[in-house]
């Protein structure tokens, strides 16, 4: 019986990510099968700068995960980030196509259609997410899908997320010169929700933030759907830039500091007001964007924090004190300790990819599928497998 392998590419401005899992006959979740990683080379803000550094990157990762593996990865889902990646929200509309009023497939995808048509001016992006936040018939909103009730008038509201055309095509040409094709790709903000969110946080209300060395991207849940998502060029590396220049120290010596696994003795108070003052500006940004979309203060199950950035002691409370949300780690920051090597959140894009291509072709969104909380079962395999 042939496996049905599943592998996840997670290309970091910082660390490029390869997970291989394998889906069981009747099994919900994927089970990993190996890891790879490399350091990442010709990407700035999560695009491609230098194609040939950047192929060379991807592709130790994909002999690393083969490796630990024993599989020949052929083909990927792929994540997306990077500074172009954003969301808008548009309505669209349609007509019952039918004599007794009741609504079919063609009838909602007419709707999105108009959604989209309604867009405006998206020249140079790419649509790689069209997610319906709300349906309502006759005027009166569905609770569920729309499709077998009755009416005239079906009026949708679609989050459409982009992302700029020739980056997207970078990305997947580097990926695929690397002998791996790529079979859909994947919002890395989405791509993580997957593997660090429950339904509960997701249907009352929460942001996803994500910081990586040279971005910080969210993603806001309501409802069990996406109602927003937005990335900003700023990440943890800033924090390190600043701790270097403000103490006068190595970068190498200034990201130990920041992880507080530095033996070294600076002054504390001045090395928490720098790094302060950067979260600061990273969680400004993010006050900003919820109160864009009128979410400021009002997300029940608060922010979620996740990636390579997250490391830094004091981050819940300063996410708390600046956005006036519950705040969390999306869980234990160690999942392994193997070969004097850690593996933290930052791992669960890759491994959010990989559930992605097990539920393909379901509707994930607003479906009643929980595939949260996944951090028990993962915790296991992640102990084994990571190098």
């Amino acid at each position: 019986m042939a496996r049905n392998i599943l592998a996840g590419i997670d290309v970091g401005t910082h660390v490029v990510r390869v997970v291989v899992a394998e889906l069981g006959k009747g099994a919900v979740l994927p089970h990993i099968i190996g890891t790879g990683y490399a350091e990442s080379r010709g990407l700035r803000h999560g695009y491609v700068i230098h194609h040939h550094d950047a192929l060379e990157s991807v592709s130790a990762a994909v002999r690393a995960a083969e490796k630990s593996s024993g599989v020949k990865i052929k083909d990927t889902y792929l994540s997306i980030g990077g500074v172009s990646l954003e969301s808008t929200v548009a309505n669209g509309s349609s007509v019952s196509s039918r004599a007794d009023g009741e609504v079919t497939d063609l009838d909602v995808e007419k709707a999105l259609k108009s959604s989209e048509d309604s867009l405006g001016n998206i020249q140079n992006k790419k649509i790689i997410e069209v997610i319906p936040i709300r349906f309502k018939l006759d005027g009166k909103e569905v609770l569920g899908r729309p499709e077998g009730m009755k009416g005239m008038k079906l009026e949708v509201k679609t989050l459409f997320i982009t992302c700029l055309d020739h980056h997207l095509k970078d990305l997947v040409e580097t990926v695929e010169e690397a002998g791996v094709d790529v079979i859909d790709y994947v919002p890395a903000p989405v791509a993580a929700s997957l593997v660090a969110l429950t339904k509960k946080q997701r249907t009352v209300g929460c942001v996803l933030v994500n910081i990586g060395a040279e971005t910080v991207s969210l993603v806001v849940y309501e409802d069990d759907v996406p109602i927003s998502l937005q990335v900003f060029p700023i990440g943890s590396t800033d924090i390190t830039n600043d701790i270097a220049l403000g103490l006068k120290i190595p970068l190498e010596e200034a990201e130990r500091l920041k992880l507080g696994s530095s033996s070294d003795n600076y002054p504390k108070k001045k090395l928490d007001e720098i790094i302060e003052a950067r979260l600061s500006d990273i969680f400004d940004l993010i006050d900003a964007h919820l109160k864009k979309i009128g979410r400021n203060e009002l997300l029940p199950a608060g922010v979620i924090l996740t990636g390579g950035g997250v490391g830094i002691g004091t981050i819940e409370d300063l996410a708390k004190a600046s956005l006036k949300l519950p705040s969390k780690t999306a869980a234990p920051m160690i999942l392994a300790r193997e070969k004097g090597q850690m593996r933290d959140s930052s791992w669960f894009v890759a491994y959010g990819l990989c559930i992605y291509g097990a539920n393909r072709g379901r509707n994930s969104y607003g479906s009643g599928a929980n595939i949260g909380p996944l951090w028990e079962p993962i915790k296991g395999w992640l102990k084994e497998l990571l190098p």
